[in-house]
């Protein structure tokens, strides 16, 4: 497959897996990143202009292909993909391939892209960030960054944030793809490693974050860890001639990722790590003895939970109990370090990680509950026996440790495509680390309709009971007029408080999260209807598109009510931008407690205070919760920031093997 340089549209040499090299992140790449965000930021100054005139050659060229029949059009497809071979992503290609997926998508599916969405596209296809308001129809959007991209002969994936979108979005695209000569397919969690294979070949892949990653992490293994393209080329030369067979991708060429900001900064908190299972009698064993122990020590004197950073401290009292009443055991308990590192590790299973907020007990196993979708990670389990230490602590069966054979973060990942591109509604708070981290330039779209959402004044109550009395008359209220209510929550155990609420109140409703995630698709379907009240966990969030029924909008369109805030004010934006999408009436509130599990970082007097005063402390009240929500950005980004040194440190240190890939 003939590849094309990014910056020049010139043709490439063909390459046997092509990825960028990995970058260093010294002082001079610092520099570097700094100044071309300056140039950036001087050139987008002009940026208006000069779309503009693109606007209106894609238009005038979308007029001609408007008048063509069927069989002309075809012709034309034909014509364009041979240029776009011919002479890669040139201004006049990017323009004519913009105006046929449009006529395309038109005569397709009944979706004609409006001019914001094309000026998305032309920041995607310059490698750019399009920062879109939820409803503006980002799916389609990318489809033309896609498309072009792909007649131009580059392999594109299309990466979000979970299966159930990925292949939501690959259906609603495919007739574009298929009208257009180009073949689409979507990875699937349990595909065979040759359904996978076939997957990737196609011109347009679709994927969820993790799915993709992985398989880029199993070629590695496939690989030896990090070798150039000649040593592969020679690796296919000389004795391993079924190298390619066992490859499952064909490189990283033009990634596109939807609610970037999720999956490029959110998720960059967790490494990649593909594992072989350690023994799970030893693992039971061990994992006992440290409970024990851990039970035995006591808050305050021998270990402090620092609840802003979620980590637990033995004090220096804690250490030395500890090692009395370790003397007794054998093993790891011997070596002072390894038993203060699984002491901490068990502290944590026993302090920090709670049943309902961050797994679940699913098929007698502890299953993970992703904070920022709200889904269930059967696949993942946290790392350090931390993972058996809460099997454990549940009295489940407790399983073998993941033992590591290979290791990335997501931002070397991303990193390593030749392009990358992306989109998301909510990318103003992290433009700064998307631009030093990813290189990523984030484009700011405009709505095409100005937006109707109404954000309600926000309610921040004393007590849990006073704040779910609240949500079940406001849920009443607009009920009443007609309205759809979406309850947002943030883990599975609120949900079912919330659910628990309504029915005591006699509010029929549905509940949604990730204990009945089968039933996504329907709930989400009906949770438009007049009258229908949904409580939804994150599940309901990034990329769900209620749709209004008929005589929905006349009343006020949906109502949006948040009941906590998330660990990232983005999340909580995009939970409530479920609400008055494409123009469309609809309003949003909080309805808060100062017993949310988010203040429990501050440890402050004044939030005790405030609970026993209740008139005039509105401002204080919103204040707190606003200081603890930066409080934990700011925590948040220092983790990524840290992940990152260790994994260049950690390659570093082990590069005479080739490194932990």
């Amino acid at each position: 497959m003939e590849q094309f340089d990014d910056a020049t549209a010139r043709p490439l040499r063909l390459e046997f897996y092509p990825e960028r090299s990995d970058r260093e992140d010294g002082w001079l790449e610092s520099v570097e990143t700094a100044l071309s965000g300056a140039l950036g930021a001087a050139l987008r100054l002009f940026h208006p202009v000069a779309e503009r005139i693109t606007l209106r050659r894609i238009a005038r060229a979308g007029r001609k292909i408007e008048r063509l029949h069927d069989a002309a059009l075809e012709g034309e497809i034909r014509e364009t993909r041979a240029a776009l071979r011919r002479h890669g992503l040139t201004g006049a290609n990017i323009r004519r391939g913009f105006a046929l997926v449009r006529e395309v998508s038109r005569r397709e599916l009944g979706l004609r892209h409006h001019d914001v969405q094309i000026r998305g596209g032309l920041a995607m296809i310059r490698g750019e960030l399009a920062e879109m308001d939820t409803g503006e129809g980002k799916t389609i959007t990318a489809a033309l960054a896609a498309a072009t991209a792909a007649m131009a002969g580059m392999p594109v994936h299309v990466i979000t944030v979970n299966g159930y979108l990925a292949r939501r979005d690959c259906e609603t695209l495919l007739p574009v793809y298929r009208a257009l000569g180009l073949t689409s397919a979507v990875i699937e969690e349990d595909m065979a490693p040759e359904d996978r294979r076939a997957a990737y070949g196609a011109d347009i892949c679709h994927a969820s974050n993790t799915e993709i990653a992985f398989d880029y992490l199993r070629d590695r293994l496939v690989f030896g860890g990090r070798q150039g393209d000649l040593q592969r080329r020679l690796r296919r030369l000389t004795g391993d001639r079924d190298l390619e067979n066992r490859l499952t991708m064909r490189g990283l060429h033009f990634a596109i990722v939807d609610e970037a900001d999720s999956v490029l900064v959110d998720e960059a908190r967790t490494p990649l790590i593909i594992s072989r299972q350690s023994n799970p009698e030893d693992e039971a064993a061990w994992t006992g003895q440290a409970l024990a122990l851990a039970r035995e020590l006591r808050q305050g004197v021998d270990y402090k939970v620092v609840g802003d950073e979620r980590r637990v401290r033995l004090t220096e009292p804690g250490r030395e109990t500890l090692a009395r009443r370790a003397a007794r055991l054998d093993g790891l308990w011997a070596s002072p370090i390894r038993r203060e590192e699984v002491m901490h590790q068990a502290l944590s299973a026993l302090h920090l990680f709670n049943l309902g907020d961050h797994y679940l007990i699913h098929d007698g196993k502890v299953q993970i509950v992703d904070e920022y979708t709200g889904r269930l990670q059967p696949d993942r389990s946290w790392s350090d026996g931390l993972h058996q230490l809460i099997e454990a602590k549940e009295g489940v069966e407790v399983t073998g440790q993941n033992l590591s054979m290979a290791r990335m973060t997501y931002q070397r990942f991303f990193r390593r495509y030749r392009m990358l591109a992306g989109m998301t509604g909510t990318a103003r708070e992290v433009r700064g680390e998307l631009r030093s981290v990813y290189g990523l330039q984030v484009s700011r779209i405009p709505p095409n309709r100005p937006s109707r959402l109404r954000f309600w004044r926000p309610k921040v109550r004393a007590r849990m009971a006073d704040k779910w009395d609240r949500v079940a008359a406001s849920a009443a209220r607009e009920l009443a007029r007609g309205r759809p209510v979406l309850i947002g929550t943030r883990s599975v155990a609120a949900s079912v408080q919330a659910s628990a609420v309504l029915t005591a109140a006699g509010i029929d409703h549905q509940v949604l999260n990730a204990e009945n995630d089968t039933e996504e698709a329907a709930v989400i379907a009906g949770a438009g209807a007049p009258g229908r009240v949904t409580v939804a966990t994150n599940m309901a969030g990034r990329g769900v598109d209620i749709a209004l029924e008929d005589g929905v909008s006349a009343v006020g369109g949906l109502h949006v009510i948040l009941t906590e805030r998330h660990d990232a004010g983005r999340i909580d934006r995009q939970l409530a931008g479920r609400a008055g999408r494409r123009g469309e009436p609809g309003s949003a509130e909080e309805i808060l407690s100062l017993d949310d599990q988010l203040l429990d970082l501050l440890q402050m007097p004044l939030r005790r205070r405030l609970a026993r005063i209740g008139w005039g402390t509105y401002g204080l009240r919103l204040r707190l919760f606003n200081r603890a929500q930066r409080r934990t950005e700011r925590a948040h980004a220092r983790v990524r920031k840290e992940l990152v040194r260790q994994d260049r440190r950690l390659n570093t240190l082990l590069s005479f093997t080739g490194g932990l890939e």
